[in-house]
């Protein structure tokens, strides 16, 4: 009896412990950004033109963290906040071309927003990044193409793609090392919760 009793007890610890707790889905960003830097250094690309390139574009205060290239729908830009937090998780889409003294590093994003032809409903976005050493224009164009492919290539038969953006950054370094960055930054999330059955 008294086994039972305590067994009875565990099991209703249990369940009070799991009504405690919350099963969440994967988190969806909201709110997102777009800035970008360049940076030199003689000294090294990580601690040195990369981190002054994310100081340049406003972020290296953060653990930057990236992505692949999927906007969501409840995406929406906002301009860039005035403070973040020191030490916070930064999640990007980052397009960061690195390169060395006198040899050009281009970097880039284009973006645009799916709509369903038939009823205008926002599906959500496509990314388009580059980093390489081709100049602005070359690598305009090469943005430009590399969306229209993703584009045509599962969404354009039920989707428009609209509210197009490029942005872009080029540098030829005069130091030792050179770093050109654009980034797509996730200020806030949606976070679902799953029925815990």
């Amino acid at each position: 009896m008294k086994n039972n009793i305590e067994n009875y007890d565990q099991e209703q610890i249990l369940i009070q412990k799991i009504k405690q707790e919350v099963l969440v889905g994967n988190r969806i960003p909201k709110d997102y950004f777009v800035t970008k830097g360049i940076g030199e250094s003689d000294i090294t690309v990580h601690a040195g033109s990369y981190h002054l390139a994310l100081k340049d574009a406003g972020i290296e205060m953060c653990n930057i963290m990236c992505y692949s290239s999927i906007l969501p729908a409840i995406a929406t830009e906002i301009p860039k906040p005035e403070k973040l937090t020191h030490g916070s998780v930064m999640e990007t889409i980052m397009a960061a071309a690195n390169s060395e003294k006198g040899v050009r590093a281009t970097a880039g994003i284009i973006h645009g927003i799916l709509y369903h032809k038939i009823t205008g409903e926002k599906y959500g976005g496509l990314v388009c990044e580059y980093n390489g050493h081709l100049s602005e224009e070359q690598s305009t164009e090469q943005l430009q193409a590399s969306l229209k492919e993703l584009y045509y290539n599962g969404y354009s038969e039920d989707y428009d793609l609209k509210n197009i953006k490029l942005v872009s950054e080029s540098l030829i370094p005069r130091k030792k090392y050179g770093t050109a960055l654009v980034a797509l930054c996730f200020t806030n999330y949606l976070v679902p919760i799953v029925p815990n059955n």
